[in-house]
């Protein structure tokens, strides 16, 4: 009787792990990497396998998950044909004529994302955690009108009760306040925090929240974006999440190494565009259109495109913008990321640059901060030494930095890393930058990093211990699920 039980629990098991594998490859229309990568957990962990993939692997719902209206109300789509035509037409006016060659790249980002390409634009450059916050909350402080503040991770610490502080007092002073945050990075802020806050009279709202309280199961489709946006004239983009980890007191990570953005000038309206429609997304108390969100003003001669991609979307917009990067580049390619597991498709283009001649120069962190990633990432460089390319390995502290930046002359930074879960799980924003006087700084900025690193080469990567090569080996085979 108990064999008969036994066989028949087999026989349901086998039948409903075909069964699920089957809405994987013919029903979810997932990656074939993605899908193969299922199927194995599924395989070898089959009960746990279902749960696993219920919690990771469920694809978002079809249904819209922004209200594209705003765009309408906006005049973005009549904006964004005027500005394709004008490229196609070669009357763009670019204030630095140089910069004509990435005429392509601006027309990706319009065609592919809406991205309008502004050329009025100051641009400040912060790596390091404590300078960038003091100037955010310098102009935090100056608010007249409103802030709009979107974070993926939000600590209840000395940094984010710093930040509370000065939104109550602004908030107490008639300025309006919105905060968003994403429900699982910040899944420890307390009720506390966010109660205070909304006594004061700021708005706060979380993004994707679990029917159930402190529950949430969907660790994929996260807002991964950090935007923060004064008055609708200044905005503030990149890596830095509110923590005192990202001020290097963290025992574990020591000093924070990221790049963060303060842009004054006529792409905050993008900015701004893109915190409401995540906004309205969240929040039942919908942002309408009103010119005062909108009243930058052109400042300075940088150009700029601000580029969204989430799992909402059918293109990869961010990484396709990387792969066009890379694949314009004539002399070197520099790129900083805390994760390098890179699609094929990106994986070629890295090759392809590395074998024709171009210096490919690679910067990772030299800790984990999320074990399986990282042996992925380890697994991915010996490819890349393979083909060339200088891989570096940074000991300072830790890497967080989502930085890539062509022949001195076009540069991205923004919060996307370079791995599948930014590319087609959770929901990014970049600034692609046009200007040669911005790259080169953020080339210093790479070089002066190089001083506290040391290089990867292949004779080094080849000495590493079976056991290394074994975890490498297993987290390869899992990364288009990590």
């Amino acid at each position: 009787m108990e064999m008969e039980i036994i066989t028949y629990l087999f026989g349901f098991i086998i039948i409903f792990n075909i069964a699920l594998g089957f809405s994987i490859i013919f029903l979810e229309h997932k990656d074939a990497s993605s899908a193969w990568a299922w199927l194995m957990v599924l395989l070898f962990i089959p009960i746990l396998g279902f749960f696993l993939y219920l919690i990771f692997g469920k694809p978002l719902s079809n249904r819209k998950i922004f209200t594209w209206d705003t765009k309408s109300k906006l005049g973005v789509k009549k904006a964004v044909q005027a500005q394709m035509r004008d490229l196609e037409e070669d009357r763009f006016q670019f204030k630095d004529e140089r910069l004509a060659e990435y005429k392509d790249l601006y027309y990706l980002h319009l065609r592919n994302d809406d991205a309008i390409l502004t050329m009025g634009n100051q641009v400040e450059i912060f790596t390091d955690g404590n300078d960038k916050f003091n100037a955010l909350i310098k102009d935090l402080e100056k608010a007249k009108n409103h802030i709009h503040l979107l974070y993926y991770i939000i600590r209840h610490d000395e940094l984010g009760q710093r930040l509370a502080d000065i939104l109550i007092k602004k908030a107490n002073e008639g300025v309006e306040v919105r905060l968003l945050y994403d429900d699982m990075g910040s899944r420890r802020l307390s009720r506390k925090y966010i109660r205070r806050l909304r006594n004061s009279g700021a708005l706060v709202e979380s993004f994707f929240p679990p029917k159930i309280p402190k529950i949430n199961l969907k660790i994929n489709y996260r807002n991964h974006r950090k935007l923060a946006i004064v008055d609708g004239k200044v905005g503030y983009i990149g890596g830095f999440n509110i923590g005192d980890e990202y001020l290097g007191e963290s025992k574990k990570f020591g000093y924070w190494r990221d790049t963060h953005l303060k842009i004054t000038g006529d792409a905050v309206l993008n900015m701004q565009t893109r915190f409401i429609l995540d906004w309205n997304q969240a929040s039942r108390k919908d942002i309408l259109y009103e010119d005062r969100f909108y009243s930058a003003e052109p400042k300075g001669n940088v150009g700029v495109q601000i580029v969204s991609s989430g799992p909402e979307s059918d293109w990869e917009q961010i990484k396709n913008g990387y792969i066009k990067m890379i694949m314009s580049a004539k002399e070197r390619v520099y790129i900083q990321t805390p994760y390098f597991i890179p699609d094929e498709s990106l994986r070629d283009a890295l090759r392809i640059a590395s074998l024709s001649g171009v210096e490919v120069n690679i910067m990772i962190p030299n800790k984990p901060d999320h074990p399986f990633v990282y042996w992925a990432t380890l697994s991915h460089i010996g490819d890349m030494l393979n083909a060339g390319a200088r891989v570096f390995i940074y000991q300072k502290g830790f890497m967080h930095a989502k930085t890539i930046v062509i022949d001195g002359k076009v540069a991205s930074v923004g919060t996307a890393n370079i791995d599948v879960r930014s590319f087609r799980l959770n929901f990014e924003v970049n600034a692609f930058l046009y200007d040669f006087g911005l790259a080169r700084r953020l080339v210093d900025a790479f070089h002066e990093d190089v001083r506290h690193s040391t290089q990867m080469t292949k004779k080094l990567y080849e000495r590493r211990s079976l056991g290394i090569r074994f975890k490498e080996s297993i987290s390869r085979l899992l990364s288009p699920v990590l």
